[in-house]
């Protein structure tokens, strides 16, 4: 199974830098693409109809995509480990502080089938917006991953994240204590497209958008308005 995952930053002029709790980045900042060209992503390199369209979900921040996933695998209609296509200014990969370290060590050292303890990891402040995709693939809800970039977009792939081959590969020296009772970690293949106008996949099981709101003039919120044909809102 294949999900779309789409951050509203993506369709920018620029890489907004962070708003404070309840701002928005100026809209100096950066500038929406017209509607032709987002449209044109979507239905052209995404494959997305209006006469058909997807089921599927917007929402705030992106880790709201976990919650979303979890909810899909509980009832039945997503099927783990999936394929993610992520389309976004960020990784989400936990660059920067405060790093893939929890995640590695924490999460990767308890069972498979316990480590998707969301609502636990955010009262903790251990899971947010900016490293949700890394504990998507820790959970091992994730077969592989396409990582399609604004072409503003910073390098903030956490190294320490990748095999020799470039692929994802989460490992510790703590998690790897762990691998006679939990197994080897998966190889998880990824594909970067630097240049989005490289990308080309079509067929998605669900697509999803976050508005991410701190990293997005309040102008760009059009662009939500341009996705909505395509899905079926799923609650």
């Amino acid at each position: 199974m294949r999900v779309l995952d789409l951050d509203m930053d993506f369709f920018l002029t620029d890489a907004c830098p962070l708003a404070r709790l309840g701002e928005r980045p100026d809209d100096s900042c950066a500038a929406p693409y017209p509607d032709a060209e987002v449209i044109r992503f979507l239905e052209e390199q995404c494959g997305l109809s209006r006469e058909h369209p997807v089921p599927g979900a917007i929402f705030e921040t992106h880790d709201q995509a976990l919650d979303f996933w979890a909810a899909r695998i509980a009832d039945g209609t997503l099927a783990a480990p999936f394929d993610v296509v992520h389309v976004d200014t960020h990784s989400d990969l936990a660059f920067g502080p405060p790093g893939p370290d929890f995640a590695l060590k924490a999460v990767l050292t308890r069972a498979p089938a316990k480590r998707a303890a969301i609502a636990a990891y955010r009262e903790g402040r251990k899971l947010d917006e900016a490293n949700y995709l890394l504990f998507a693939a820790a959970f091992r809800w994730v077969s592989s991953l396409a990582y399609v970039r604004n072409p503003k977009s910073r390098e903030d792939v956490p190294a320490r994240l990748l095999d020799a081959q470039g692929n994802l590969f989460l490992r510790s020296d703590v998690s790897a204590l762990m691998e006679a009772v939990n197994g080897k970690e998966p190889v998880i293949p990824f594909a970067r497209y630097d240049d989005y106008r490289t990308f080309c996949q079509h067929g998605y099981d669900f697509v999803t958008m976050a508005q991410s709101p701190r990293y997005a003039p309040k102008r760009a919120d059009r662009i939500i308005e341009l996705l909505k044909p395509y899905i079926v809102p799923v609650i």
